[in-house]
């Protein structure tokens, strides 16, 4: 509960909020991580609160979930990440997704996990890269939520399968 404050005002920040739909007024973010809380209760994994280990300020949000949506690539898992922007270009969200994919291959044993954004989310597509994700050219798609024209309807889709994650922890 006590990041709930924290939490709003990271989905209400318009930078913070630029590749997705629209910024979360305080109802919708408190909806947003009672529904992850639920999630985590209900299979022991999800969104974790991400904290700085110096002092435990919350910063923001990685892990797995799946998508809620159908599309080419679904049923599937996706990693995901919200930091707030003083957090930024620090390597947090690349040093909790490299432990939320060792968690999904070696703790759930996926055989694969995905990620997307839009293709102007630079920042995104380059944590994606870290992580080790691989463009799938083919996979590109439109967000099935949003309207014919939206501009951030189109989107990349980046593919990680546990042979390629080893093999890049290796190397």
């Amino acid at each position: 509960m006590s990041d709930r404050e924290p939490f709003a005002r990271l989905n209400a920040d318009p930078e913070v909020m630029e590749f997705m739909t629209g910024c979360l007024d305080r109802a919708e973010s408190d909806r947003f991580a009672a529904a992850a809380e639920a999630e985590i209760a209900r299979r022991g994994w999800g969104l974790w609160a991400v904290e700085r280990c110096a002092g435990g300020a919350f910063i923001g949000f990685v892990g797995l979930r799946a998508p809620s949506f159908e599309a080419p690539f679904t049923p599937c898992i996706e990693i995901g990440w919200r930091l707030e922007r003083t957090s930024w270009s620090q390597g947090f969200a690349t040093e909790a997704g490299l432990e939320c994919l060792r968690f999904a291959f070696e703790t759930l044993e996926l055989r694969e996990v995905v990620s997307f954004t839009v293709p102007e989310n630079r920042r995104s597509r380059a944590v994606m890269e870290r992580l080790g994700m691989l463009r799938d050219l083919n996979g590109d798609f439109d967000h099935p939520r949003l309207p014919v024209g939206h501009p951030l309807r189109r989107h990349v889709l980046y593919r990680l399968r546990p042979e390629e994650w080893r093999r890049a922890r290796t190397a």
